[in-house]
């Protein structure tokens, strides 16, 4: 296990790939940054205690986690890929401050 210069916790090599997954995925899906998508990231799991590959995270796929770091939850839920409803109705979660030591890459 060890730490990346881009994400602020410790991971074995499956789950730095999929830690990148689902910053791939908030890049495809919502259009920001890739410096946003892993500030983001950070904010929720710095020093989070992830297990080697695969962690309990993995029984979703990395849609499912994007989807909660982007939108803000509505009754306990969030929307996800399957979701048919307009998006554009849900609130989003701001991202982190610029000057927060999350943003770990330049935009």
């Amino acid at each position: 296990m060890t730490r990346t210069e881009e994400f602020l916790t410790a991971l074995d090599e499956g789950m730095l790939e999929y830690f990148r997954e689902i910053a791939d995925e908030l890049v495809g899906r919502f259009g920001m940054s890739r410096a946003e998508a892993v500030a983001r990231i950070n904010a929720t799991y710095e020093g989070a205690d992830i297990a080697p590959c695969p962690d309990l995270m993995c029984h979703e796929e990395p849609d499912c986690w994007a989807y909660g770091l982007y939108f803000q939850p509505k009754e306990g839920w969030v929307p996800h890929s399957g979701s048919t409803e307009d998006l554009s109705q849900w609130d989003t979660r701001p991202a982190p401050p610029k000057s927060s030591h999350v943003w770990t890459l330049t935009e």
